[in-house]
């Protein structure tokens, strides 16, 4: 630890993460402001106290040798793990999902941190198979490690944070090295389980009962006797390929497995996932199949984006978020408070400062010697990219809501820190990017 590494930390990366959280709490405060001008919350100050500590956590962080953490990965790993059982059956209930532990008013959401741990973890595990020869053992560690924390936080439920670790699996598993066809067999499943999981609602509700032979994707007996087909097929496929070596019957038992873990699935999330939380997958195709419900959110948000217009309205001029218009706005749609008083030119400023994150983050997976530590910026990379475009996508009405914060700027403790500590990560590795 040398005081003077600090001289030799990230600077455009640190620049843009501590930018992007001063522009958080300017806008979280004008959220609070109401219609008559007075503030009506205390949120702004809860968010400069985390600021500050998350800043600190990057400084201690940058300090740190980031090597260090590979022997503890596993205890760190294991530590979140233990802390989402606990606070999937003990913890406080928050819009509807049982995802904090606390007292009184003091509060984290373990899973935030959970996305880092498992970065971690699996990055150790990356590194240390790196040579071996067997990459169906790897990348089925490397899918249970991710899958386990996935799992305990859809039972909270909390759909839309499981969902980060899709993209945590897939960008660490290609840049560890893992071959195309496995990756490309984890996003065919990803795809295919989220089409036939909404599909049969949409015809439902937007196509108004259009096509009714879709429903059969949520029969349990349609679903048991295709799966058993699926597998005959992917057996005698199978067959085919270990006796005669032909390509084509490879590719038969791919696509059918693809087919046999879509359909279950799509079916175990018809039973698990709430019919609001599928509504809101749906909704943004058309907000106004439920312009009061789960479409009042979109509809508002772009109002609010759209009235900004070029230049905006002006800080603390919004009317938007200031008239309540605007559902969860110091969280979820931060991003449209900012563009409505700030328009068009302050969100492509946005878009350029998550872009240099990621630029940055990727540059630093390429110059580092460091196995360990490009898996973690990959990770990293992954995280940010995907909370940025899932929640501005989302305010902007082209993806669906999914309750993923805008990283550095809604509102809350444990999603800032834990990005901090990011950043912090980040930063030791670029101050040893040369050290081997």
């Amino acid at each position: 630890m040398r005081l003077r590494d600090l001289l030799e930390i990230d600077f455009p990366l640190l620049f843009a993460s501590l930018l992007l959280t001063v522009f958080g709490i300017l806008f979280i405060y004008s959220s609070g402001l109401t219609s008559s001008g007075t503030v009506d919350s205390s949120e702004y100050t809860r968010q400069i106290v985390w600021a500050s500590a998350g800043f600190a956590a990057v400084l201690v962080l940058s300090l740190l040798n980031y090597r260090r953490v590979y022997d503890f990965s596993l205890y760190l790993y294991a530590g979140t793990i233990l802390l989402l059982l606990y606070t999937c059956f003990f913890g406080r209930m928050v819009s509807g999902a049982r995802a904090w532990i606390g007292i009184g008013s003091f509060g984290i959401q373990p899973s935030e941190f959970a996305k880092i741990t498992t970065i971690l973890f699996l990055a150790r595990h990356l590194d240390s198979t790196r040579r071996s020869q067997n990459m169906v053992n790897r990348f089925a560690v490397s899918c249970v490690i991710v899958l386990i924390p996935m799992a305990i936080i859809l039972m909270q439920p909390d759909f839309g944070t499981s969902l980060v670790f899709i993209p945590i699996l897939l960008a660490m598993t290609f840049v560890g090295g893992i071959s195309m066809r496995y990756i490309v067999f984890l996003g065919g499943c990803i795809i295919l389980t989220g089409i036939m999981m909404v599909f049969p609602l949409w015809q439902e509700t937007i196509l108004q009962g259009a096509y009714p032979a879709v429903m059969i994707l949520v029969n349990g007996r349609f679903i048991l006797i295709s799966v058993l087909a699926l597998m005959l097929v992917s057996g005698v496929a199978y067959f085919g390929y270990t006796r005669y070596r032909k390509h084509y019957f490879y590719w038969i038992c791919f696509a059918a497995l693809i087919l046999i873990l879509s359909l279950l699935a799509s079916f175990v999330s018809h039973k698990v996932l709430k019919d609001y939380q599928i509504m809101r997958l749906i909704v943004f195709l058309d907000p106004n199949v439920d312009p009061r419900g789960s479409g009042w959110h979109i509809i508002q948000s772009m109002t609010a984006i759209g009235s900004g217009g070029f230049m905006g309205k002006g800080f603390l001029q919004g009317t938007q978020s200031h008239y309540r218009f605007l559902p969860q706005q110091s969280t979820d749609f931060i991003f449209s408070i900012f563009t409505e008083e700030w328009g068009f030119l302050g969100g492509l400023l946005i878009f350029a400062l998550f872009l240099l994150i990621c630029l940055r983050l990727v540059k630093l997976m390429k110059t580092t010697p460091n196995a360990f530590g490009a898996y973690i910026s990959a990770g990293l990379a992954a995280i940010y990219s995907f909370h940025f475009l899932i929640n501005v996508g989302m305010a902007m009405g082209v993806m669906p809501i999914t309750g993923i914060p805008l990283l550095f700027m809604s509102y809350g403790g444990s999603a800032l820190i834990s990005a901090m500590i990011g950043v912090g990560l980040a930063m030791s590795i670029h101050i040893r990017r040369f050290r081997r």
